[in-house]
């Protein structure tokens, strides 16, 4: 049990490279959402705005310094806002690919309970 943290953080840091660096060298066929959709509206707002490389850039280095094991708690804090979203982008915009949002999800949490210092000091009030 006690190795169930350094393991999410793997597969997460993993994840995050993968698809991070799909983005530019496209090894994983990604299919569009559907045409008209909110979801398709949403996408090409932040692809053609440039919003979506910046989260890529983002996920690429958290994705990092997971497999690193060095600055874990900023990577788990750069990386949780952009486990939200996609999250909300599934069950709220595409209603679907609910599996991957829901491990992604459970992968962060468990990586995040590795770290219950550096919740309690992000939760402390001051």
């Amino acid at each position: 049990m006690k190795y169930i943290p350094t393991v999410a953080r793997y597969l997460l840091g993993l994840i995050f490279v993968v698809f991070a660096a799909n983005m530019w060298l496209k090894f994983i066929p990604v299919p569009p959402p559907e045409e008209g959709s909110l979801a398709a509206g949403f996408m090409g707002a932040i692809y053609m705005s440039g919003f979506l490389t910046v989260v890529k850039v983002l996920e690429l280095l958290g994705g990092i310094l997971l497999l690193s094991g060095r600055f874990v708690n900023l990577a788990l804090a750069v990386l949780g806002p952009i486990v939200v979203v996609i999250g909300l982008y599934h069950f709220l915009l595409v209603k679907g690919g609910y599996p991957m949002a829901i491990v992604l999800g459970l992968l962060a949490l468990a990586a995040l309970s590795g770290r219950r210092g550096f919740v309690k000091e992000l939760l402390a009030q001051k």
